[in-house]
């Protein structure tokens, strides 16, 4: 379902919300599934995505470089997890 909503939203421009909401779609759907390494490059991407069109969107980022921590985790990439943890619990105590 991930990928059908991707593919739906992927002919739109990267300012589009709806296909960076679709790209965020994909990375949790591959999560799920316990594709880790997959999850990890689509959640990479969609973090890129909201820092670049949206960087005021401080929850929308919260939000995704929170998934992209525990991706992180689950991929066994405790060191590069702990690190982001703490840069998030550090921007919500801001």
């Amino acid at each position: 379902l991930g990928w059908a909503c991707w593919k739906t939203y992927l002919g739109r421009p990267d300012t589009n919300a709806v296909r960076c909401e679709s790209l965020a779609v994909l990375g949790n759907a591959l999560f799920t599934s316990g594709k880790f390494t997959e999850a990890l490059l689509v959640l990479e991407a969609n973090l890129a995505l909201l820092r670049r069109y949206w960087p005021h969107d401080e929850n929308g980022i919260l939000v995704a470089q929170t998934s992209l921590a525990v991706c992180l985790g689950n991929a066994g990439r405790l060191d590069e997890a702990l690190v982001l943890r703490r840069e998030i619990y550090a921007r919500r105590m801001a």
